[in-house]
């Protein structure tokens, strides 16, 4: 066990107690201060006492990961000249923005007296001492087949590509290399995925003595962290199956045989989409006011034939007037050549009240015969062939797909999957046509 947060008398303390402390530092001594990992960590960004050999920080957003990673990594060159260390990311890039010239990076957290040297053409940074540490991407797992290190430090092994089982021939590949100095050690900093490596590395550690993991949750780094953050974040995600992953630092466990998974998902995400040439937005009216969400999802395609999720618009507990306007302005903001709405819950009433709200509205009303999760596997499919991606993220949505199970229907969360349909409705449309709708009705 580590010893308890020095950063815990700092906040407790006196004014007095504080200065007096000062008072008998050297110079050097407050120059170093900022710099002193052990006097301002908390006690789970510490590495463990004892021997151990694999090290994995389990934890929810903003919780001080790549912190730790990197403080762990300065404290090893600093003090092992001989140490031979691997920095390992899901992609070169990243390994460089984030490991090395990152806010919470090995070039941030060194004191500017004992800054390593970065020399990004041959992917090494190197101490004074003489250690050095070599950047590689876990998407190249050839590159780490032949190199021997003493210590490692693999970061976000949870967004690592696995789709042809790159990932975990990385982290073999390390392994084998992991034959210098006396206690080799790695150290891998995650947030939870239901992944095939981190399964494995999660089971480990639950059998054998050498393998140590700690878990936490953003909320652990709260003093460390915007309060605007925070409020943003619970907002968006409380309550939702993403955020116990992403804010809680859960390993939320897929359904046996759903039709997504968090895994899938992650593959299909990117940050920004490019410019659609068409825009659709799919609706699945509630049946009451006091009952489902409206789900209302944008959804387009550009040029490369691949569709996009670009927003989820849905609306909780709306009269029909309110959803009414919801999708019109979903469909004004994204500029939609066509809004498609499931008509079975009073087909002429859905068209009224959204013709009311907007009478120019390009509607279709489409009217399902089969069930949610039968409409929506062809649509999976998609997803699996790498022809839908989602610009963003979008929890609710995704906690819904990810509850869809074929011949099995809705499994939660909620009553009803109202997002997951509404984008079904407009993936459908774009990807599928007409072929994908059982029976159309035409306004």
């Amino acid at each position: 066990m580590n010893p308890p947060d020095a950063f815990d008398w700092l906040e407790e303390a006196a004014p007095d107690d504080i200065d007096e402390l000062g008072e008998g530092l050297s110079d050097n001594e407050r120059h170093e201060w900022p710099y002193n990992w052990r006097l301002w960590a908390r006690n789970e960004q510490l590495a463990p006492q004892g021997e151990w050999r694999l090290w994995l920080v389990m934890a929810g957003r903003g919780f001080g990961k790549t912190r730790a990673g990197a403080e762990w990594v300065r404290t090893i060159a600093e003090g092992i000249p001989e140490a031979r260390i691997a920095l390992v990311a899901a992609s070169l890039g990243e390994a460089r923005s984030v490991m090395v010239e990152g806010d919470s990076g090995l070039l941030s957290v060194s004191p500017p007296a004992r800054r390593p040297r970065f020399e990004p053409s041959l992917r090494r940074v190197t101490w004074d001492n003489g250690a050095q540490a070599t950047l590689y991407s876990a998407g190249e797992a050839e590159s780490l087949r032949g190199p021997q290190h003493s210590h490692a430090w693999c970061d976000e092994i949870g967004k690592w590509d696995d789709g042809t089982g790159q990932a975990r021939r990385s982290w073999d590949n390390l392994l084998l290399g992991m034959r210098l100095g006396e206690t080799p050690r790695i150290v891998a900093t995650t947030t939870p995925r239901t992944v095939p490596l981190i399964r494995r590395l999660v089971k480990q550690a639950g059998e054998e003595d050498d393998v140590i993991l700690t878990r936490g949750s953003t909320r652990d780094n709260i003093r460390n962290l915007p309060g605007r953050f925070i409020a943003d974040v619970e907002r968006e995600f409380a309550g939702t199956t993403l955020g116990r992953q992403e804010l809680d630092g859960e390993m939320i466990e897929d359904l046996p045989g759903a039709l997504w998974t968090r895994a899938l998902l992650e593959r299909c995400r990117e940050a920004k989409a490019p410019p659609c040439t068409r825009i659709v937005v799919g609706v699945d009216p509630p049946a009451s006011a006091t009952g489902d969400a409206c789900g209302i999802v944008v959804a387009g395609m550009g040029d490369d034939r691949i569709a996009r999720v670009l927003a989820d618009a849905s609306v909780e507990q709306a009269s029909p007037e309110r959803w009414a306007r919801a999708v019109a302005e979903a469909a004004r903001a994204w500029g939609a050549d066509r809004v498609v709405a499931e008509a079975n819950q009073g087909g002429a009433m859905v068209e009224s009240v959204l013709r009311a709200a907007n009478a120019s509205l390009p509607l279709r009303l489409v009217h399902a015969s089969r069930g949610k999760s039968a409409r929506a596997e062809p649509v999976a499919a998609l997803y699996e062939a790498g022809r839908v991606r989602h610009a963003g993220l979008f929890a609710r949505l995704e906690d819904e797909l990810c509850g869809l199970v074929p011949g099995g229907g809705y499994h939660g969360p909620g009553r009803s999957p109202d997002r997951a349909d509404a984008a079904v409705w407009a993936l459908t449309e774009l990807m599928l046509g007409r072929a994908g709708e059982p029976r159309v009705w035409w306004d």
